[in-house]
C-alpha cells in the first residue's frame, strides 16, 4: 500500500535581521551562498524518496527565517525535484513566507512562474511605532505596497498580525482589524504576542499582556473576523470557505510531512510506526552534513526517532483542540488507535467536560470557546500534565 497523503517543509534559516520577538531557528549571516544551499536542499528531498516513495504530495511550505530571500530558482528547483520524487495532488498548495521589507514584485512574480501558488506576507501591524518596537525592517506603507501585490500575483494569500502588544487596547486594534479587512483578504493569521525564552524580550523583561485583556483582545478578534466571513478554523486563523492552509490543516490533523533544512521538524510513518525527524539545528553544521551525505549515503543531517504511544497522544491532542472542529473521531482512531475514550477517558477529562471546556461526542473531541480561551491550561490537565 502507497500510504496516505505527504507535505513537505523546508526551512530556509536566514534573516535580514532577528526580531525580538522571534525563537524561530533563524539567523543573520553578512552572506549566504545561495548554490551551495540550494543543491543541499534539492539532495536532501531524496532522504525521503524510499520510505514514502508513490504517495502524493499535497502541499510544501517554505518557512523560516526568511525563504523569499532564497533565490526563486531555488525554490523552482526544489518543487521540480519534489514532484518529482511524490505524484503530486493536482491541488498542491505551496506556500512561500515573506517580509514587506524584502518584497519586490517582479521577484513575487519570479517565484510564481517557478511554481509558488500562496504567499504568506509577514506584516504584523499597521502601525509605525509597533512596527519599530518589534524589530520590524518594514513600516506600513511597505506593507500596504506587499498586500497589494500579493493579492494581484498568487491565487492563495495570507498576512498576518501580532496583538495584545504592551499597552494595546481594543480600540487601536479594532483599528488595525479594520484596516486588514479593508484588503478583502481571504486568510489572516492573527497572533497573540508571547514572549518566549532565548528572545530579545525575554532578556529585556518585557512582559506579556495580562490573562484578562488577552482574553478580550482574543473575543473582540473572534467578533470582528466572524462578522467578516473569516471563520477561526484554528485558535489563530481565521479563513473563508476554502481559504484554509491546506499544509497546516493537514500538519495540525496528525499527517505526515517530511521537512529538510536546519532544524526543521517532520513526522513521518514507515511501517506503521510514526517517527519524528529533526534536522541538526546549526545552519553551518546541518551544511556540512547534508553535503558528506550526498556523496557516501549515510544521513546524519536529520535525526530519525521512533515516537512512544504517549508522545503520539500528546502530540495529537496539543495540535489537534486547536483546530475549531478539533480532532475528529476517524482521525483520533486512526492515528492513535483506539478511540477518545479509551484513550483519554477518566476523571480529568469528565471534569473538563463537566466544566465546559471540552466536548466528546460521536464527531470527536473538542474544545468550547470557554476551553479555547484558556487552551493550554486545559491541554496541560487532560493530559495530567
Amino acid at each position: 500500500m502507497v500510504g496516505g497523503p505527504i507535505a513537505l517543509y523546508i526551512h530556509w534559516p536566514f534573516c535580514a535581521s532577528k526580531c525580538p520577538y522571534c525563537n524561530f531557528n533563524s539567523h543573520v549571516a553578512e552572506s549566504v551562498d545561495q548554490a551551495r544551499w540550494g543543491n543541499a536542499l534539492v539532495l536532501r528531498l531524496d532522504d525521503y524518496a524510499v520510505a514514502t516513495k508513490g504517495r502524493p504530495l499535497i502541499s510544501i511550505f517554505f518557512g523560516g527565517g526568511t525563504p523569499s530571500l532564497m533565490e526563486p530558482a531555488i525554490a523552482g528547483k526544489i518543487i521540480a525535484r519534489a514532484t518529482e520524487i511524490w505524484p503530486p495532488d493536482e491541488a498542491m498548495e505551496v506556500t512561500l513566507e515573506a517580509n514587506p521589507s524584502s518584497f519586490e514584485a517582479a521577484r513575487f512574480r519570479d517565484f510564481r512562474a517557478l511554481g509558488v501558488n500562496r504567499l504568506s506576507l509577514g506584516v504584523q501591524s499597521f502601525d509605525d511605532a509597533a512596527l519599530r518596537f518589534l524589530g520590524r525592517a518594514h513600516d506600513a506603507r511597505a506593507a500596504r505596497a506587499a498586500i497589494e501585490a500579493g493579492q494581484r500575483i498568487f491565487a492563495g494569500f495570507s498576512f498576518d498580525l501580532i496583538y495584545a502588544r504592551p499597552g494595546q487596547g481594543g480600540k487601536s486594534w479594532a483599528a488595525e482589524l479594520d484596516e486588514a479587512l479593508a484588503f478583502g483578504p481571504g486568510h489572516l493569521s492573527l497572533y497573540q504576542l508571547s514572549i518566549e525564552r532565548r528572545t530579545k524580550f525575554h532578556r529585556e523583561g518585557i512582559a506579556a499582556a495580562a490573562e484578562d485583556d488577552a482574553a478580550a483582545l482574543y473575543e473582540l478578534t473572534g467578533e470582528r473576523m466572524n462578522m467578516a466571513g473569516l471563520a477561526a478554523y484554528e485558535i489563530s486563523n481565521h479563513a473563508g470557505a476554502g481559504k484554509e492552509c491546506r499544509h497546516n490543516l493537514h500538519v495540525w490533523r496528525g499527517g505526515d510531512y517530511a521537512a529538510v533544512g536546519p532544524g526543521a521538524h517532520g513526522r513521518l510513518t514507515v511501517d506503521g510506526k510514526c517517527f519524528a525527524v529533526q534536522g541538526t539545528s546549526d545552519p553551518g553544521r546541518w551544511l556540512a552534513a547534508a553535503e558528506k551525505d550526498a556523496s557516501d549515503g549515510k544521513s546524519t543531517a536529520a535525526r530519525w526517532t521512533p515516537l512512544t504511544a504517549g508522545e503520539r497522544l500528546d502530540e495529537i491532542v496539543i495540535m489537534g483542540l486547536r483546530l475549531d472542529g478539533g480532532i475528529r473521531r476517524h482521525d483520533f482512531i486512526r492515528l492513535v488507535g483506539e478511540t477518545p475514550e479509551d484513550a483519554l477517558g477518566g476523571p480529568l477529562l469528565e471534569r473538563l467536560i463537566d466544566g465546559g471546556f471540552l466536548v466528546l461526542d460521536g464527531a470527536g473531541l473538542r474544545a468550547t470557546a470557554a476551553g479555547k480561551m484558556r487552551l493550554n491550561t486545559v491541554i496541560g490537565n487532560l493530559l495530567g500534565g
